[in-house]
């Protein structure tokens, strides 16, 4: 059926210098050395022990999943310690979490107003930001994963904040910094360059180094801020795909640590081991079901922690490197 498409010629594209931004890099960044907003929970140093044991210990996975709001709260450093000193083996995120690294490592800033430009039929219509299509192009020629491709390139075209990116310094760290995309999620989308098959062949690509990862989950760390869906979704089919391939092999994936940082009103004594019905509204929270309970079943421990991201990253990440040094 000869269905009829958009015709994306038509697009007006505007540089990013025309654009109003919300998020100002040097105003919202963490130092690793300087003060954090206050927070506790008695989940923390539980995990932060478990991820100090899995890395000293086991030689195994620890690996953070994040939703783009993370980045955009400043916590970049604090992963990106983390990832020089070892105890966050991979990182993951959507294709949301890599826009705002590349236009913060960029030009410094990121975020504009969703109202404000759907209104004028430009959001998400800014020529800087649509460079991703062609590098994400480019990197699936080479078959290499979304990742890699950004990172590679924040940092051979010394961005001016490439230090300060996670794509970047995964890059350079030799750590995988993954990137799960859904078609049409995303504002590079829109964009007229933009290569759907490129797009999934360079996603794809990043799944399988991620389903890799989880291979070596057994006695690791999974943690899951704020990525409600691509999160806990990625997660369970790559532990299936490392688990069929473990029980072949007479081997169990089942002793590890999960937890889930969110905004949701979950607490220890709704029992989140179990997943809650389906007429709970919350059963349709798929961290709970899957990161808490379902895929912990077997032996693991699940932990969630209610907070703000700028609260949570930097104190669970202070303890990890606080525990690591006492370990020294």
């Amino acid at each position: 059926m000869p269905y009829k498409q958009f015709d994306r010629s038509q697009l007006k594209i505007l540089p990013l210098e025309q654009r109003v931004h919300d998020v100002d890099l040097d105003k919202v960044l963490l130092s690793v050395d300087g003060e954090i907003p206050p927070f506790e929970h008695p989940a923390l140093p539980v995990l932060a022990e478990a991820v100090v044991k899995a890395r000293r210990e086991y030689d195994a996975t620890v690996l953070m999943m994040y939703g783009a709001h993370v980045i955009r709260t400043g916590n970049a450093m604090f992963m990106i310690e983390l990832m020089k000193r070892g105890l966050v083996t991979h990182f993951a995120t959507n294709g949301a979490g890599s826009i705002h690294d590349f236009e913060l490592s960029l030009i410094g800033h990121t975020c504009e107003s969703v109202a404000k430009y759907i209104s004028e039929g430009q959001f998400g219509l800014w020529k800087e930001t649509g460079l991703i299509n062609d590098i994400i192009a480019e990197g699936a020629k080479e078959g290499i994963g979304w990742g890699e491709a950004l990172g590679r390139y924040i940092w051979e075209n010394n961005f001016p904040n490439r230090e300060k990116s996670v794509l970047a310094m995964g890059y350079h760290l030799g750590v995988p910094v993954t990137v799960h995309v859904g078609v049409g999620n995303d504002i590079i989308h829109e964009h007229p360059n933009c290569d759907g098959a490129a797009m999934g062949a360079c996603s794809y690509t990043d799944f399988l180094i991620y389903a890799q990862s989880i291979t070596k989950l057994e006695h690791g760390v999974f943690l899951d801020f704020g990525s409600a869906v691509a999160g806990p979704e990625v997660y369970l089919k790559a532990l299936a795909m490392a688990r069929n391939v473990a029980h072949q092999r007479g081997e169990k994936i089942a002793h590890f640590h999960t937890a889930v940082f969110d905004l949701q009103a979950i607490d220890e004594s709704d029992g989140y081991d179990c997943a809650p019905p389906k007429t709970d509204p919350r059963y349709y929270f798929r961290p709970w079901k899957t990161i808490l309970a379902r895929t912990v079943a077997d032996g693991g421990k699940s932990f969630y922690v209610r907070g703000e991201h700028r609260q949570t990253v930097p104190n669970l990440a202070r303890l990890i490197l606080t525990l690591d040094e006492q370990r020294k």
